[in-house]
């Protein structure tokens, strides 16, 4: 039923909720009674000086008649429905349910946002209690901590009397332990609350090296510019495995930059559009180098946001430019089911797949995905492969025309209940 057929649906609503007889608002409007219940079971349409009557009547706006609810709302209950893993909802009725039960409608909406906001804050804790280094060191040393003094005071509580110089070494320790505990526990506080208030809670040279490449927004004029790397961009890294980490990437961008430069790159776009490759064989270049320049290149020169990912033949994830809307973990265990890793098991050949990760919104992205050898292959040599894959946001319009792969972020964080694809279960799945 479309928006403009249920305005007799939510004109009794309103008469409901405002207590009003039919007869009553029929009388003030100035028609019968029976016509007006004609309009209320939407038999018959209604608008113009009619319609502004009945709102004057009822004390709403005319558009909360013929309107209905606000998109968002509407937005927020078809995500619920699509969250809803074992029960199926009445899409196409949506509008209704929003139009007669506007006060449920922002229940429901507002538990939803509530659940994504709390499955945010779960797959953010999940991951770094995985792989912050700096975070795991300090919950062992309190956990460890908190043993030995429970160990302690047990055998302090034990029937019986202890040896004088028994009793006092186990004081000592005690008072010890708990001076130890509650220094681990003041530097975990302090290190939670820093990295809550940072915008970029970094702690390994990956991590680094990212969030040094998205302060620029993944675009390097510099470089551009002399086709070389220049050092003082290195010098923000530091030393050490970042530095390198960043020197390898911003090495690999030049080369792109030298081989593409940025007026062929938009010279192709305007000439093919974001087909890769298409603008491969234009430039003469391989398909995952378009990828990476692609995720370079300058707003103005995409029609919209583009991410990236580039694995290794491990499964491993070695870069990541991030797109709105589409979860990337901080470190390795992504899902399975990406297009990057189908991309490993057919080496230099193409994959496209419409793609709609579970338990998020209903965005639908266009990943573009291809293994391709590091080097020239030699005899007795096997080649080394790295998967890319370009990630393309589909537009609002053209969402749910294709049938979309169904993935998710990683094991630890999808709802799906049953998946070939699964290694371990969710914690947000029921009865974990």
């Amino acid at each position: 039923m479309s928006r403009d057929t249920l305005t007799g649906s939510r004109i009794r609503e309103r008469r409901l909720i405002a207590g009003i007889r039919q007869a009553d608002l029929a009388r003030n409007v100035g028609i019968s009674a029976s016509y007006l219940n004609l309009i209320e079971h939407n038999r018959r349409r209604i608008g113009g000086k009619l319609l502004n009557a009945i709102a004057e009547a009822l004390g709403v706006e005319p558009s909360m008649l013929s309107e209905g609810a606000e998109a968002a709302l509407i937005a927020a209950l078809r995500e619920a429905a699509a969250d809803a893993v074992s029960v199926s909802a009445e899409t196409d009725r949506v509008d209704e349910f929003a139009g007669r039960f506007p006060g449920w409608a922002e229940v429901l909406a507002q538990a939803q946002r509530r659940i994504a906001s709390l499955e945010r804050t779960v797959v953010t804790l999940s991951d770094r209690l995985t792989h912050d280094p700096h975070l795991a060191a300090s919950l062992h040393e309190v956990l460890s901590t908190a043993a030995a003094i429970r160990s302690t005071a047990a055998i302090l509580a034990e029937p019986g009397e202890l040896e004088a110089q028994w009793r006092d070494r186990f004081h000592r320790n005690l008072n010890q332990d708990a001076e130890r505990l509650a220094e681990s526990s003041k530097a975990l506080v302090g290190y939670l609350d820093q990295t809550e208030q940072s915008e970029d809670p970094r702690g390994v040279p990956q991590e680094e090296v990212e969030a040094f490449v998205a302060a620029h927004g993944h675009h390097f004029p510099a470089i551009e510019a002399g086709g070389e790397v220049p050092g003082d961009l290195l010098d923000d890294l530091g030393r050490g495995a970042s530095r390198e980490i960043g020197r390898m990437v911003l090495e690999t961008y030049a080369a792109d930059a030298q081989a593409m430069p940025i007026e062929a790159v938009a010279a192709a776009l305007d000439h093919h559009g974001l087909e890769p490759v298409a603008l491969s064989r234009d430039l003469g270049v391989e398909l995952p180098a378009v990828f990476r320049r692609l995720a370079g290149l300058p707003e103005d020169l995409l029609p919209g946001e583009a991410g990236l990912v580039i694995c290794d033949a491990s499964g491993s994830i070695l870069f990541r430019k991030p797109v709105t809307g589409f979860a990337m973990p901080r470190h390795g265990e992504s899902c399975p089911l990406w297009p990057v890793f189908t991309a490993l098991t057919r080496p230099m050949t193409p994959i496209r797949r419409r793609v709609a990760q579970l338990g998020r919104s209903r965005a639908e992205f266009d990943c573009l995905a291809i293994a391709w050898p590091r080097s020239l292959p030699d005899f007795d040599c096997d080649p080394v492969y790295r998967s890319t894959m370009l990630i393309l946001p589909v537009p609002s319009d053209r969402v749910g025309q294709e049938d979309a792969l169904q993935v998710g972020s990683s094991c630890r964080v999808c709802p799906s209940p049953s998946c070939a694809a699964r290694r371990e279960p969710s914690i947000l799945s029921e009865g974990f």
